[in-house]
């Protein structure tokens, strides 16, 4: 078989998945086996790194009591702790400034770009674990709450300066067939040569309907907003304002 053919078939069967993703929030009490998680953290950590800094640490939350504080801290979301497995995602400039001192140099503090390799490589390394896990048949829910209150977090999992816990990820076997949440129309965001919004505003208007359909008929009529409505409720107050103290705090100063 040629090798456009084997490009075929590979991007063939891993398109579908990468489009179905859903977040699953009811799971079975089956358990993971803990090689197979293994494996899927490892499929995560393979993603890309920029210059190899490899600033991810994932942290297997275990201890019922610790989930169950985590589940409070997040706002309630008890599928914490109800998953066969849970994890927190760890930016971590810790571990490469251990070893830039290893190396016989003195770690640069509070550089944003540093922050934004490490945060970058976090987000990287958790998708890839997503969609491992979803090829086997698991399902994932990201959980942003966790920085309701990161500093709680951070006490619990004992992380040391410059390692910050960017969201917690739930996995298991599905217990639930919920619908696929459309996103934007790829003429919003999917742009040729420059930023050119000409249409914008039609393809926004356009999707505030599909969505406004999407959660009609996925909560029987209890729900009518639009993303239009949404953006303006999450970008219209402030949105965890404690977030850059905390960061500081970490020694995640920002020059």
């Amino acid at each position: 078989m040629g090798t456009l053919a084997v490009m075929t078939n590979t991007a063939t069967s891993a398109v579908p998945l990468l489009k179905s993703h859903r977040s699953i929030r009811k799971f079975t009490d089956e358990p993971i086996d803990d090689e197979m998680v293994n494996e899927i953290i490892c499929a995560g950590l393979a993603a890309a790194t920029s210059s190899n800094l490899q600033g991810t640490t994932v942290i297997r939350i275990r201890n019922p009591d610790t989930r169950a504080a985590i589940a409070t801290l997040a706002g309630g979301q008890s599928y914490v702790e109800s998953c066969a497995a849970f994890f927190i995602w760890c930016a971590d400039l810790h571990r490469s400034g251990v070893a830039c001192e290893i190396g016989g140099g003195t770690p640069s503090q509070g550089m944003t770009e540093h922050f934004v390799i490490a945060t970058t490589d976090c987000a990287l390394a958790a998708q890839n674990a997503v969609v491992a896990a979803e090829s086997l048949g698991l399902g994932i829910c990201y959980i942003g709450g966790i920085r309701n209150d990161p500093q709680q977090v951070a006490d619990l999992l004992e992380l040391p300066d410059q390692v910050y816990p960017v969201f917690g990820m739930c996995l298991g076997w599905p217990d639930q067939e919920p619908m696929l949440k459309p996103r934007l129309p790829l003429s919003v965001t999917l742009k040729e040569e420059r930023y050119d919004e000409s249409g914008d505003r039609d393809g926004i208007a356009a999707y505030d309907e599909t969505l406004r359909a999407y959660y009609n008929e996925r909560t029987g009529g209890k729900r009518e907003s639009t993303w239009t409505s949404d953006m303006s409720a999450l970008l219209g107050k402030e949105s965890r304002p404690h977030m850059k103290g905390f960061l500081a705090d970490r020694g995640f100063t920002m020059r």
